[in-house]
C-alpha cells in the first residue's frame, strides 16, 4: 500500500466515524467507497504480482563508441490476473537510471524499449530489472526484481592504418623490415651431462661443481611477442577526452599489426595492469574488451613496466608506447632501449597544450614520435610519415 493508499484508507475510516457520530446516512456510502477502493487496489496488485519472466534484447550486440543503442524489454506475466500498470526500472552502469512503462501487446506479454544515445566507450553492467506494479490511482504498489544481469560492451572506434608513422624516414632501417632483424632469445630449459663436441660456453658451472663432472645447459628458444603496445593509463595525466583518444590510438596500432599476422600483445597500465597476447581472432576480441573497459586509474608510472623484469613490454622485440605523459624517467628507458638496438616508438596524446622538450630528445635518439591532438584526424597522425616536433 502506498502513502496515498494509506491516506485514502484513513480518510474512509474518519468519514465512517463521522457518519456514525452525527448519524449521517449520506456519508456511509462515501466511507464504504473509499475503503473498498483501497481494498480492491491492494487485492488487484497482490494477485498480479507473481514473478514474471523478463528478457532483455540489444545489450549483447557489438557496439562502437558513438553509436545509438536500442534496448528492448519483454515481460511475460505468470499470473492469471493482468497487472494494472507495469513499469520497468533499469540502470545501465553509469549511464543513469531508465524508467519505461511496458505496453501490453498480447495476453500476458508486455514490451517496452528505450534509447541510449551516443554511448561512450566502456563496459556497462545491467543489473536485474526492477518491476513496479501499481493500480491506476496509485493506492497500492508491489515491486519485484527479475531478469538476468548482462553487460553492454562499447568498443573503441578504431581507424584502419595501411602504414605506420614508425615505418618511414630514418626509422625504416634502410628499407628493411624490423621483423628480419629479430634477435634470438633463449632460456635455460635444463642441464645434462657433457657430450664430446659440446661447446664449453654452454657449461653450467654451478651444477658441474656440485656433481663433480661437466654439465652443460640445454637452451630452448624463448618465444617473444614481436610487438607490444603499451597503453599508459596514468590518472594524473588524463584530461578531457585524451585517454579515449589514447585507447583508439593503441587499438588502431594493435589492429594494424594483427592484420599483418604479427604476434603482438596489449599491455594496459591501469590499476588492474592487464596484458593480452593477440594471435587469433578470439584473443583479438579479448583485447578489444580490455580496451573497452580500460580506465585511467594507474598509480604506477609507465617506465616501471619497462624495467628488466617488467614483463611483456620489456621483453618484446618492438615496443609502442601510447601516453599523455612524457617524463624524464620514461624517456631514459626508451632511449636505453633504442641504444640497445630494440625498436621503439611513442605516440604522445596531447592532454594539455604546451611544449614537450622530451619529445625532441626522443627524436634525437632515433625514436619515432607521433603527436595526436583532440579533434585531429587519428588516421593521419598515426599513418603518415613522422613529423618533426617543433
Amino acid at each position: 500500500m502506498t502513502s496515498r493508499g494509506r491516506a485514502v484508507l484513513g480518510l474512509g475510516l474518519v468519514v465512517y466515524a463521522a457518519a456514525w457520530v452525527f448519524g449521517s446516512r449520506a456519508l456511509y456510502p462515501v466511507a464504504t467507497g473509499l475503503v473498498f477502493a483501497v481494498a480492491v487496489a491492494v487485492g488487484w496488485v497482490r494477485l498480479a504480482s507473481r514473478r514474471p519472466h523478463v528478457s532483455r534484447h540489444g545489450a549483447a550486440r557489438d557496439v562502437v563508441e558513438g553509436d545509438d543503442v536500442r534496448i528492448e524489454l519483454e515481460v511475460r506475466a505468470t499470473s492469471t490476473v493482468p497487472p494494472p500498470t507495469l513499469v520497468a526500472h533499469e540502470r545501465p552502469g553509469r549511464l543513469g537510471e531508465r524508467r519505461v512503462e511496458l505496453d501490453r501487446v498480447a495476453r500476458g506479454r508486455y514490451v517496452a524499449g528505450y534509447e541510449l544515445e551516443r554511448v561512450p566507450r566502456g563496459r556497462y553492467p545491467f543489473d536485474t530489472v526492477r518491476l513496479t506494479i501499481e493500480d491506476p490511482f496509485a493506492l497500492a504498489r508491489a515491486e519485484t526484481v527479475q531478469g538476468e544481469p548482462q553487460a553492454l560492451v562499447v568498443y573503441p572506434r578504431l581507424v584502419p592504418l595501411e602504414r605506420l608513422f614508425s615505418e618511414g624516414g630514418a626509422h625504416a632501417q634502410e628499407g628493411r623490415r624490423l621483423l628480419l632483424q629479430r634477435p634470438a632469445g633463449f632460456e635455460l630449459h635444463s642441464v645434462r651431462d657433457y657430450v664430446h663436441g659440446d661447446s664449453l660456453r654452454t657449461v653450467h658451472w654451478r651444477s658441474t661443481a656440485r656433481r663433480g663432472q661437466l654439465m652443460v645447459k640445454e637452451l630452448e628458444d624463448a618465444p617473444r611477442d614481436e610487438v607490444a603496445v603499451l597503453l599508459d593509463g596514468d590518472e594524473t595525466a588524463a584530461a578531457g577526452d585524451s585517454f579515449d583518444i589514447a585507447v583508439r590510438a593503441a587499438g588502431s596500432i594493435l589492429l594494424a599489426h594483427h592484420r599483418r599476422d604479427r604476434r603482438c600483445a596489449l599491455v594496459v597500465n591501469s590499476a588492474a595492469r592487464e596484458t593480452q597476447a593477440v594471435a587469433t581472432e578470439a584473443t583479438w576480441q579479448r583485447a578489444l574488451e580490455i580496451l573497452a573497459a580500460a580506465e585511467p586509474n594507474a598509480r604506477t608510472p609507465a617506465f616501471a613496466l619497462l624495467q628488466a623484469n617488467g614483463g611483456v613490454a620489456a621483453r618484446s622485440l618492438e615496443l609502442v608506447v601510447v601516453t599523455s605523459r612524457v617524463d624524464v624517467r620514461l624517456v631514459d628507458r626508451l632511449v636505453q632501449r633504442a641504444l640497445s638496438r630494440h625498436a621503439v616508438s611513442l605516440v604522445y596524446v596531447e592532454a594539455v597544450p604546451g611544449p614537450q622538450p622530451q619529445l625532441l630528445r626522443l627524436q634525437a635518439a632515433g625514436i619515432a614520435v607521433a603527436v595526436v591532438r583532440s579533434g585531429h584526424d587519428l588516421a593521419a597522425a598515426l599513418g603518415t610519415k613522422e613529423v618533426r616536433v617543433a
